[in-house]
């Protein structure tokens, strides 16, 4: 199959279930359905190489040392499809049992789908999934991990689409994503982590771009935490679908139970990228007040907005030597008074690096605009005590009611902070001590003037001085008829 082909053929299966259930439900039943497919289909292909290897040996062939994961007797996609009646029992004790079977891999991966639920799922409209599904063979022979991953992406952002509200929690536009990618520069063997990772977009190409650079991309070791069950369940898959084994995903709060611990501290990272939930309201603050890991080092948020609870926690679990974090927030983190002395104490101690002002829309289903805030810990000697703003709204491409960044955009604002170096209405070089004097306040356009801001200036300076003009030439003419009144 082609790209297009097999994006149509994925596709093709969420339009089964239109008028079944919500367009925000499709995820939880598609993705794991493709994942079951995929996983027998690759485990048939490995049957039938360790049976030519062996001339024919059913035992060898069996041997669970050829296989990336086990598929117990009679938990096969072959076994599901034969089934006419209770069809959601069938394919929920399939799961079950290979989750079963692969307990350090695929524990929990096929989320808690209410696959028995007839009065949502009939038995014909799941035997009609089950057999658009059984159409093609996703072997690695016939779709290889590249292109399963690639269109496992393309229903994220189709499912995203058709998904409303909630798009955002699992969903971070895929230009932001490279971009962000490209500014942090994870390298071979560094540790990778995202505290909300969603559907895993970023950890996922953290390791991609190594792969397109020609670069070691299997030492990297990636780590994600996600809140929510079937999403969390969703960013393991799209691991898996893109042949990536070494990972750590874990369900969970981070904010009230952060997974990943070392001697009983934060485990610490070379890399973090997020986008986190911004401004959320449900959270425990007062234990974040007397928090067991330290992570209040710079204050407590207000109860309104954990926005720097997860920014204190990134910067808490970071290495202490070449640490370094890329964020995706609302404008607001930058300048609310509520979280003022955060904020400045942030600066103070010259963690911010560059704070990139992007356009709007880039959010899932909200107009506001975004920015990125880049920390690290020890910065290079020429970096030190300065923040690069950059004033990047422009550089955008509005589609309906999404934008994204073109190529164009990418480099541009990318060879802005590689240059870090002030650029006239697009990038502006400050020093801490500006920065404190505005109270800690990071407001772009406080050190950025845009062209569209010198414009408005130069217009307000043009007719300011046609106006005085206008009036200096009506005072000369009234101070003429005054003079001549007095002459005569």
């Amino acid at each position: 199959m082609t790209q297009q082909e097999l994006e149509k053929y994925l596709w093709g299966a969420a339009t089964a279930l239109r008028g079944t259930i919500d367009a925000g439900d499709y995820k939880q039943y598609i993705f794991p359905l493709l994942f079951f497919k995929r996983i027998c289909d690759v485990y048939d292909e490995e049957f039938a190489q360790a049976m030519q290897d062996s001339d024919g040996d059913l035992e060898y062939a069996a041997f669970e040392e050829n296989h990336r994961f086990q598929i117990p007797q009679g938990a096969h996609w072959n076994t599901v499809r034969e089934t006419t009646l209770n069809v959601g029992m069938a394919i929920q004790d399939a799961m079950r049992a290979i989750e079963k079977a692969n307990p350090d891999t695929l524990y929990g991966i096929f989320g808690d789908a209410s696959w028995t639920n007839k009065d949502r799922l009939s038995d014909a409209t799941l035997n009609n999934l089950i057999e658009h599904f059984s159409q093609y063979q996703l072997s690695l022979a016939n779709v290889p991990d590249d292109k399963l991953g690639n269109a496992y992406e393309y229903l994220i952002k189709e499912f995203a689409d058709d998904s409303g509200h909630t798009a955002a929690e699992f969903y971070t536009n895929r230009t932001v994503v490279k971009l962000m990618t490209m500014i942090m520069d994870p390298q071979p063997g560094e540790s990778i982590y995202d505290p909300t990772c969603g559907s895993g977009g970023l950890l996922l190409n953290s390791a991609l771009h190594l792969k397109e650079e020609g670069k070691e991309y299997r030492t990297l070791k990636l780590y994600g935490q996600e809140i929510n069950l079937i999403t969390s369940a969703i960013a393991r898959m799209n691991m898996f679908m893109h042949g990536i084994e070494e990972f750590s995903i874990v369900r969970g709060d981070t904010l009230a139970q952060p997974a990943f611990l070392y001697q009983d501290e934060l485990k610490k990272f070379n890399v973090i990228l997020a986008n986190p939930p911004y401004s959320i309201k449900a959270w425990d603050r007062k234990a974040f007040e007397k928090d067991p890991y330290g992570r209040n080092i710079w204050g407590t948020p207000p109860q309104g907005c954990a926005d720097y609870a997860f920014q204190q926690h990134m910067q808490k679990s970071l290495d202490e030597h070449n640490g370094r974090s890329i964020s995706l927030w609302p404008h607001g983190i930058l300048f609310r008074d509520a979280e003022a002395d955060m904020r400045r104490k942030m600066v103070e101690l010259d963690l911010v690096e560059c704070v990139i002002g992007l356009g709007p829309n880039l959010f899932y289903n909200s107009p506001m605009e975004a920015c990125l805030l880049i920390t690290r810990n020890n910065k290079a000697a020429d970096r030190r005590g300065k923040i690069l703003f950059i004033n990047a709204v422009n550089e955008v491409r509005q589609e309906k009611t999404m934008s994204f960044l073109e190529q164009k955009h990418i480099d541009k604002i990318f060879e802005a902070y590689q240059t870090f170096k002030s650029q006239q209405n697009f990038a502006a070089l400050v020093n801490i001590e500006e920065v404190l004097e505005n109270k800690g306040n990071m407001a772009i356009n406080l050190y950025v003037r845009t062209q569209k801001f010198a414009d408005e200036i130069q217009q307000s300076f043009e007719e300011a001085y046609q106006h005085w003009e206008q009036k200096s030439q009506a005072l000369q003419s009234s101070m003429n008829e005054l003079f001549q009144i007095l002459e005569n």
